[in-house]
């Protein structure tokens, strides 16, 4: 008898709503796992766990890829965007190398501000 996987029906949830989510929705969704991943790097650095915080940076600099892959050039904002995200994923990358939690402890307010400001401009945006 096959063993059904207890999670089976939160991850097609969570699929569901990655798959319907609007481009702004799926933006929060990129920023607060970048939060996320640089948060369990800064637990696993702290516990010693190097094959795990690897892989915590790692996701979170491809988050912060993807943001910056996708960036409209067409409008000033993106440019600045472009700057910062190249600035965040170099310090990952350093982060990465040297397994520092400091570096990580420099970038997280970044991330979350950026999220932030993000989320407050979708507030703004469903007001009009």
């Amino acid at each position: 008898m096959a063993m059904r996987n207890p999670y089976g029906g939160l991850n097609q949830y969570k699929q569901n709503n990655i798959m319907t989510a609007p481009p702004q929705e799926l933006t929060l969704m990129l920023y607060n796992g970048a939060v996320k991943f640089v948060n369990q790097a800064i637990l696993f650095i702290e516990q010693k766990n190097i094959q795990k915080s690897h892989e915590a940076i790692i996701r979170a600099n491809d988050i912060i890829t993807e943001l910056n892959a996708t960036l409209d050039m067409k409008y000033e904002v993106s440019k600045g965007l472009r700057a910062i995200y190249d600035f965040i994923s170099e310090k990952l990358v350093d982060a990465n190398i040297k397994k520092d939690k400091g570096i990580l402890e420099e970038v997280l307010p970044l991330i979350t501000e950026l999220r932030d400001t993000w989320k407050q401009a979708m507030e703004l945006a469903k007001k009009r």
